[in-house]
């Protein structure tokens, strides 16, 4: 109960949301698991079938703190390590209400992911501040930097430059259009001269 009441709200949360956005732990799971009980125990008084008359609770399928006491047990039932599920229990712990309208639905969710029995490694690699970019994050601007230099011909938008090609495409372009409009003339000529030797013989006539 002492190392309850030593940790803030915001170290809690703060834990939570490092575990939720990595998928990783480096607390020893003796201390995490009291900040994902004392979590655990809010969210769930947060509902307002918390505060129902027992009477009344009839829609959990138990009594109130029955099930904040089966929950709570199920997690302290990890003696080794957190369960391969934590991060997700992490997410759930820091946004219930936004994710499950109703307190049933919710205690689902937990039981379902307390209810494995494969348990996570505590994290052997050091624990970044979320404001800090990863070391691999400030090499990869580089890193890009360095490929696009090796690129031949490389133009914004990652478009190749095509100036030469597109001359001599044009080039020929114009020479077909040029051969086409000859023909078309020469036929045109010899039309022409039909029509007009027609014309001579129908007048001789």
């Amino acid at each position: 109960m002492e190392q309850k009441q030593e940790m803030t709200e915001e170290e809690v949360r703060g834990t939570l949301e490092a575990i939720a956005s990595t998928g990783k732990f480096w607390h020893d799971w003796e201390k995490l698991k009291s900040m994902l009980s004392l979590q655990l125990k809010q969210v769930l008084s947060e509902y307002p079938e918390a505060k129902m008359p027992s009477e009344q609770q009839s829609t959990l399928g138990e009594a109130f703190p029955e099930l904040v006491k089966r929950l709570d047990e199920a997690l302290l039932s990890f003696i080794e390590g957190p369960p391969f599920t934590l991060q997700r229990i992490c997410e759930i712990l820091l946004d219930a209400r936004g994710i499950y309208p109703n307190l049933s639905k919710l205690a689902l969710a937990l039981e379902k992911n307390l209810l494995v029995t494969s348990t996570l490694a505590i994290s052997s690699e050091p624990r970044l501040p979320s404001s800090e970019p990863k070391p691999d994050e400030l090499e990869e601007p580089e890193k890009g930097l360095e490929e696009q230099k090796h690129l031949p011909d490389a133009v914004e938008n990652g478009i190749e430059s095509v100036a030469g090609d597109r001359d001599e495409v044009m080039a020929e372009v114009v020479a077909e259009i040029n051969d086409d409009m000859t023909i078309d003339m020469e036929a045109f000529r010899e039309i022409v001269a039909s029509s007009d030797t027609n014309v001579a013989a129908n007048s001789d006539s």
